[in-house]
């Protein structure tokens, strides 16, 4: 199995996708409310691009989640903090999600032939899915402000640590990994330090949101893995 590794979404190009599984990567915070959300039970999330796309999709009896620099947009139901999407609230629910980098790193991956949402709380079960899938791997994270970012890198080294312990040998990979994966390793026993220490980190502080970094950066605490259906993500 070969899993390449982009820096952020300004690097994907569609040809790294072709006949791949596709893993986007957004810890702070996209990816974590995917699978938040699901495990509270929504009917299945539509990731859009824009904000006006996803008010374009939106439907009565739809939810609007998201973001634009870490903040809820106006008008929308909710917000990008995972700690947000409550059963009582979301459950059976479509949600029309639109963040600033995660759903657009979703976007970038359509060529694939899967594409998975990944993050540090369910690292685990999303390896599983990708040797389950049995197709060469790229994982995406998504960045910050179209530039690498701290905890994507992080988690892209969890999950390259997580299959290689699935499959029993050292996962083919190109540098980056190769450079991810010797990261998270050096740092596996201080992930919420690692995560809190990033500028997206350091921003959600500032902002009060800081339990959502340790949310954010419990490792495999959910065996839900989001996965794109058509237009939906669903688990």
């Amino acid at each position: 199995m070969q899993v390449g590794v982009i820096a952020s979404v300004n690097e994907a190009r569609t040809d790294r996708f072709t006949h791949r599984t596709a893993i986007v990567i957004d810890v702070l915070r996209a990816t974590s409310t995917m699978v938040a959300a699901l495990e509270a039970g929504v009917a299945g999330i539509i990731p859009t691009e824009t904000v006006l796309e996803a008010k374009a999709l939106h439907r009565p009896g739809d939810l609007l989640g998201g973001e634009r620099f870490c903040r809820k947009i106006t008008g929308f139901d909710l917000g990008n903090s995972p700690q947000e999407y409550k059963a009582e609230m979301v459950k059976g629910k479509r949600l029309v999600l639109t963040t600033t980098n995660g759903t657009r790193a979703v976007m970038k991956s359509l060529r694939a032939d899967n594409v998975l949402a990944g993050a540090i709380v369910n690292a685990a079960a999303c390896a599983r899915t990708i040797v389950e899938l049995r197709r060469d791997a790229i994982l995406l994270c998504a960045g910050s402000h179209d530039e690498f970012a701290v905890e994507d890198g992080l988690c892209a080294g969890l999950l390259l640590d997580r299959l290689e312990a699935l499959i029993g040998q050292p996962v083919e990979t190109d540098d980056l990994g190769i450079a991810m994966l010797a990261f998270y390793r050096e740092r596996r026993n201080a992930i919420a330090e690692t995560v809190s220490s990033g500028m997206t980190g350091r921003r959600l502080i500032k902002m009060g949101l800081g339990s959502d970094i340790d949310w954010c950066s419990t490792v495999d605490s959910s065996s839900i893995v989001p996965r794109l259906n058509g237009d939906w993500m669903t688990k």
